[in-house]
């Protein structure tokens, strides 16, 4: 039976596998799977606060700016209006039909939320405590997460962080001066800051949250269905034929390597193939640069041996 007294939060850096991870899960047919209500383009519809910077962080002193939105969300409250007057192109339209129908079933069959949100990655102990949230971080090996936006030429702006006083004082604010000075086409460097910061909060909440549950990509990858069945039944989930089967499908040998650059968000790929597929993309000096940036937390999630 699935456990509806709690929602689901899937977080963790982007480009970590929360897509993967919220969908494979999301296949118990008795989840309603929302997605990114965190993101700065989310749909009206969906959440209807502003969301003014990525990574955006919620907290006692904030909440009052998102909590009955959240609350609207978990009662599967879709804001059909606000949509429409929003809606400015043919997929925009489509989407608004995908997400009234995850609202509507959500709310007719009684199913459970689960979010997939990396951008509430800082925010979690707030999910868990306000929201009631089941909280499940995805970790990528730093190197991994770096080639991932090297690939796709995805910057960051430390200003969305910087610009968070709360954020600042309750989690990254001794790394301002990393922060300020990384330039802006400093892909790599970006990456391995970004990582540090949010693995170094995600391993602070861990301790004061020891239930909290932590999946590494990797080894969802290698072992999907023993690594689903067993995060299935540690958030009371129904593992069936039919989920076991959408996981194979999803990870299978047949599948790519690589998704193109058009289908970034794809969870079709040849999981285990994918897992070293950095090592091509990264030279020796980007992985040693990564490693030296890392210092100090990666080795909290990874081995000597797994660089």
């Amino acid at each position: 039976m699935t456990d509806i007294t709690h929602s689901i939060l899937v977080t963790g850096a982007h480009r970590s596998g929360t897509t993967w991870v919220g969908k494979m899960l999301a296949a118990d047919a008795n989840t309603a799977y929302i997605s990114e209500p965190l993101n700065v383009l989310h749909r009206p519809g969906v959440f209807r606060a502003k969301v003014l910077r990525w990574y955006e962080y919620i907290c006692d002193e904030n909440e009052k700016e998102y909590l009955p939105a959240f609350d609207e969300l978990l009662d599967f409250d879709y804001h059909l209006w606000d949509e429409i007057r929003s809606i400015r192109s043919r997929k925009d339209f489509l989407r608004m039909g995908r997400d009234f129908l995850i609202f509507y079933n959500g709310s007719l069959h009684g199913q459970r939320a689960l979010i997939k949100d990396p951008f509430a990655v800082f925010s979690i102990p707030w999910f868990a405590k306000k929201l009631n949230c089941k909280v499940v971080v995805t970790v990528r090996h730093p190197a991994a997460f770096a080639s991932s936006l090297k690939r796709l030429n995805w910057s960051f702006d430390f200003k969305d962080l910087l610009d968070q006083p709360l954020l600042m004082r309750d989690h990254v604010g001794a790394y301002q001066d990393e922060m300020r000075s990384i330039k802006a086409d400093d892909v790599i460097g970006q990456a391995a800051l970004l990582w540090k910061l949010i693995y170094r909060s995600v391993h602070s909440a861990l301790s004061l949250n020891p239930d909290f549950i932590v999946v590494r990509h990797e080894d969802l990858s290698r072992d999907p269905v023993s690594g689903y069945r067993d995060l299935y039944a540690k958030l009371g989930l129904e593992y069936t034929h039919k989920v076991e089967e959408t996981i194979l499908n999803s990870s299978s040998s047949e599948n790519p390597v690589e998704l193109s650059g058009k289908k970034v968000h794809s969870v079709k790929l040849d999981s285990r193939a994918n897992v070293d597929s950095w090592r091509k993309r990264i030279t020796e000096d980007e992985l040693k640069r990564i490693r030296q940036m890392t210092e100090g937390v990666s080795d909290l999630f990874y081995s000597d041996g797994e660089w």
